[in-house]
């Protein structure tokens, strides 16, 4: 009697095979969701700004003068005083205010693509606030709307 003890070349080469086809799908789906985790990442931290904005509004401080309290975000580039490279904070006399983030430094490729891609936070008048993003439909976090 002989026994088997070991795999034949074509059964490692089928377990290769089907390696690399799960990992062809894996790879891209695991690479999307890596990047609609940083846009939802950047929706909050941005957002987390809307309560220094209305305290700034309220006290009748211009967006320049406002200390918002950001801690830097490695999503959105360098870091300056109050805000950074990438995030930008403009108030009306109104009450109106926007808040501009703009996808680079360590964003993923599918949505950093040259600072063409930002998500905003736009407050009305009336005091509403709203988000929107121009990343592909696929990145966009729930209650974000395309623009």
């Amino acid at each position: 009697m002989n026994a088997q003890k070991g795999f034949t070349l074509i059964e490692l080469m089928i377990v290769i095979a089907i390696i690399g086809i799960l990992a062809a799908i894996a790879i891209p789906q695991y690479q999307n969701y890596i990047a609609k985790s940083q846009v939802s990442r950047v929706m909050g931290e941005v957002g987390a700004m809307r309560t220094a904005t209305e305290t700034c509004l309220n006290d009748g401080l211009e967006a320049t003068a406002c200390e918002f309290g950001w801690t830097n975000s490695n999503l959105l580039g360098a870091s300056t005083k109050t805000l950074q490279t990438g995030l930008v904070a403009s108030f009306e006399d109104t009450g109106a205010a926007t808040l501009v983030a703009t996808f680079g430094d360590n964003a993923s490729t599918a949505i950093k693509q040259t600072g063409a891609n930002t998500l905003t936070w736009t407050r009305t008048d009336a005091g509403a606030w709203s988000c929107s993003t121009t990343v592909p439909a696929k990145f966009k976090p729930t209650g974000c709307s395309g623009s």
